[in-house]
This record gives structure tokens, sequence and C-alpha cells, in this order.
């Protein structure tokens, strides 16, 4: 009976880990032109780490110019962590394939949920109940216009940019994409940019609800008042 085949170490003696492995090697040769940044998850998590980065240090310092970044970043933030939940979420109920290649396990429901359902809930909270209506008083008037079109920019851009990611490696993010021609692609995010356009309304509506509507009229009356007051005062 022959003695078993002894098991050969793929590293040098003096290397630290085994090379190729499927453990940390194969996760940090698991790059490609684009990195993870080719996913939209990760570019919303990207955003709103800057937004609520701006917030804490607002906070922090207390000055407004922090504040003000921060309001500014969750014009595009929220809405899109909103989409990103809504997509993510439909999709994985059709079928997980669309959303996780085939070959890679579910992440647990935990990690799931921080991707992709905390970070909305979140940001909605914060869009509602500690920002400025949208973001400056009184809330801009032409806030749908601007919206639809910053949702539109930010959907094409992200489609120009994977197909950018998609001549250079060969593979889409997400499966979806690749099931996909091109003309469906372009329907799904012209349909993920109104998606986003409506969640940007719906929370100023719902802000509208919460905490009322400042008018124009009513902000110009509060100094006129506040001077008369004053006016009454050294008399």
């Amino acid at each position: 009976m022959s003695a078993p085949i002894a098991k050969s170490s793929r590293r040098h003696p003096l290397q630290r880990f085994d090379s190729p492995s499927k453990g940390f090697s194969g996760a940090l040769h698991n790059e490609s032109f684009g990195w993870h940044l080719q996913f939209l998850t990760i570019l919303g998590i990207s955003i709103s780490t800057a937004c609520f980065t701006s917030g804490l240090l607002a906070d922090i310092t207390n000055l407004t110019p922090f504040f003000t970044i921060k309001n500014y970043l969750a014009l595009v933030a929220a809405p899109m962590e909103i989409v990103i939940s809504i997509l993510y979420w439909g999709l994985r109920a059709i079928d997980t394939g669309l959303v996780i290649p085939p070959d890679l396990p579910l992440p647990p429901l935990i990690y799931d949920m921080t991707f992709h359902l905390f970070p909305a809930v979140v940001l909605t909270l914060d869009a509602i109940l500690l920002s400025p209506p949208w973001p400056s008083s009184p809330m801009n008037p032409n806030a749908p216009l601007i919206s639809l079109a910053t949702s539109t920019a930010i959907a094409f851009l992200y489609w120009f940019w994977i197909e950018i990611c998609y001549s250079r490696n060969g593979f889409y993010p997400y499966p979806l994409f690749a099931m996909l021609t091109t003309y469906q692609r372009i329907g799904l995010f012209a349909v993920s940019g109104s998606i986003m356009w409506v969640a940007g309304g719906a929370l100023r509506a719902l802000y509208a609800y919460v905490n009322g509507y400042e008018m124009v009229e009513e902000l110009e009356k509060a100094p006129r008042a506040k001077n008369m007051v004053d006016g009454r005062k050294w008399e």
C-alpha cells in the first residue's frame, strides 16, 4: 500500500500567506477595472458615508458649511438609497440570480439589510427630522425639476460607467445587466431615474406633512414683525 502523498505548500518559507489560494490571495487578486465602485450599492454607501461624515463634523464643530454640505449630499444620497432598496429587494424577490451571481453565496441577512435597507431608513429619518426643506428655507419652488434633472443624470452616468467597465472587464457587476439588450438596459436606467425622482418628491411631501410648508410670504413677515417689536422697545 502506497503512502499518502503529502500536500505540498504553495508558499515560500518566508511567504506569509498561500498564493494562489481561495482565501486572502483570492480576495486580493479579485480586482477588475472599476473595482467595487462598479456596484450601485457601493456608490450609494460612499455618498451616504460622505453625507453622514459632514453631518457629524457639523455636530462636532457647529460650523454651518458642514451642515450645508450634508444637506446637499442628502438630496442625492436619500433618494438613491431608496431606489437601491426598492430595486434590490424587488429583484431579489423575483429571482436572487438577478442581483447576485450564482457562484456567490447569499450574504447573511443582517449584512444584507446593512447594505440594502438601513441606509435608506436612516437617510429618510435624517431628511425628515434633521434637515431644512430642500435644503434651504423656504423650499425651492424648482425642486421637482432640479430633482428630475439630477436623477436622470445620475442614472445615465451610472449606465455609461458600467459600460466602460464592461468594455474593460468583459462582464457586468450585476447578472441582470447581462440578460438585457442595450435598449432594455436604457429602459431600466430610465425607470430607475424616474423612481429616484418620485422618491425625492415623496420625501419633500413627507417633510411638508411632518414639519409644515414654509411660504415665502411668511418668511418675509417674520423680520418685519421682529423689527416692529424691536422698534417699540426703543421708543
